[in-house]
């Protein structure tokens, strides 16, 4: 069974950034994992005269003290009443930051990464385009996303939690389990699975007129046979002593109807892979995956399994 042994926390200093700890700690005390708490020391502005960069040794030892000193304060924060096992560490930016924390975990065998979904770029601003979303595409460890945007930190699950992990019947998307597991059963959640059928739908040339089906059996159809997939699924979780339900819905917007199962059901967080059924090549922009992302008010577990550029 998978276990969580090396925990990975990107900071940046900024108070955002460190909303992941909470929910990183419980994880990491549940697991008896080591906490990795990486803050990339890069040169930030570069200061030019007459064309040429002028590096200040000084004004960038200073910085890294001051980064170091930063860990440090949180590593005693944070070990003040929790016998956490933590690690502190300030590499230099080589490509870029996301290429760096990539390095950092192959290096230290991290197996899962805790963050925001944003940090010193402010709570307004989308994870779009930031470390996380290069993470996202390209790394191989699952990685859990908390949203920031409330300007709290994530609600730490309680014991006996729901998990929620969509799947669409591919093998592919079924590989996003073992890492739900491994978060899930130290704190003895349990687990919702769930597939979404989209109907084909005609909606006619009058405006306002309601929506029709093209293809209403093969919609049941395929509906019962999500169904029995999933059950088949929950069969082999419950044979290994895990708590399970399905659910099998129609809807013509899969992305849109996970997130009000979410909302429904009140679950601790949702697991899926970052891709599935829509093909291996096909980019993360704009697949469910990211949709659900972007509209989860709860913690996301998106793993992208390393089949994804066979």
């Amino acid at each position: 069974m998978m276990m969580y042994n090396a925990i990975l926390v990107p900071l940046d200093g900024s108070p955002v950034g460190e909303q992941a700890l909470p929910l990183a700690c419980r994880i990491a005390q549940q697991a008896g994992a080591t906490l990795h708490l990486v803050h990339v020391h890069t040169l930030g502005d570069i200061v030019s005269i007459e064309g040429m960069p002028v590096i200040d040794d000084q004004l960038r030892s200073l910085g890294r003290d001051h980064e170091r000193t930063y860990l440090e304060r949180i590593r005693t924060r944070l070990t003040l009443n929790s016998p956490l096992t933590i690690v502190c560490a300030n590499p230099d930016c080589d490509e870029t930051v996301a290429h760096t924390l990539t390095q950092y975990s192959a290096a230290h065998r991290n197996d899962l990464v805790v963050m925001t979904t944003h940090g010193r770029s402010g709570a307004a601003r989308f994870w779009l385009g930031s470390v996380a979303d290069v993470l996202l595409r390209t790394s191989t460890i699952p990685l859990l996303l908390v949203d920031a945007h409330d300007g709290e930190p994530a609600a730490l699950p309680a014991a006996g939690s729901q998990i929620l992990i969509p799947l669409d019947g591919s093998v592919l998307a079924e590989q996003v389990v073992e890492p739900a597991l491994a978060l899930g059963d130290p704190m003895g959640a349990a687990y919702l699975l769930v597939q979404v059928v989209q109907p084909t739908m005609f909606y006619g040339p009058v405006p306002y007129a309601e929506p029709v089906d093209l293809d209403y059996e093969g919609t049941q159809r395929r509906h019962a046979e999500a169904q029995r997939y999933l059950d088949s699924v929950a069969q082999r979780l419950q044979a290994a002593g895990a708590r399970v339900t399905t659910l099998a819905l129609i809807a013509e917007h899969p992305a849109q109807a996970i997130l009000d199962v979410a909302q429904q059901q009140a679950p601790a967080l949702i697991a899926l892979a970052t891709h599935g059924r829509s093909g291996l090549r096909r980019a993360f922009l704009g697949s469910i995956a990211d949709k659900v992302v972007r509209g989860a008010t709860i913690p996301v577990l998106v793993y992208r399994p390393p089949e994804h550029d066979a």
